[in-house]
Parts: C-alpha cells; sequence; structure tokens
C-alpha cells in the first residue's frame, strides 16, 4: 500500500514537472516572437499586415508545444 502511494506520487510528480517545463519553454517562444514582430513592425510600418500573419502562425505552432506537454505527456 504505501509502495503503491509512493509509486503514485513519484508518477505525478514527473508529470506536473514535464508539462510545467514545457508550458514555461512554449510562453518564453511566445514571448520571442511578440517581441520579434513589435521590432519588425517598428522597422518597417508598411509591412504590419504580413508580420502580424507570419507571427499569430509562430505563436500558434509554439501553443501547440505546450498542448502536446500538457496532454500527451501522461
Amino acid at each position: 500500500m504505501l509502495l503503491q502511494t509512493i509509486a503514485e506520487i513519484s508518477g505525478n510528480l514527473h508529470y506536473g514537472l514535464q508539462a510545467s517545463f514545457g508550458c514555461f519553454g512554449a510562453s518564453i517562444g511566445v514571448a520571442l516572437i511578440g517581441a520579434r514582430a513589435v521590432e519588425a513592425v517598428g522597422r518597417n510600418p508598411s509591412a504590419a499586415s504580413k508580420i502580424l500573419v507570419q507571427s499569430i502562425l509562430g505563436m500558434a505552432l509554439t501553443e501547440a508545444i505546450a498542448f502536446y506537454t500538457l496532454f500527451l505527456g501522461r
């Protein structure tokens, strides 16, 4: 009984750490994409619509990594 409880706690901690690192990495990725998009629009305001589309696609793909770690990690 005690061994089973320890194994369950250990597995849950492993999943929690994996999910938190995956989401942390995705949040850093989204922040970097957003910062670079703002910087690019500042340099070339006439290309804002093209930059917006590309940055949204990049952010969506980066957020997919967070969903993979949350839902497929276990």
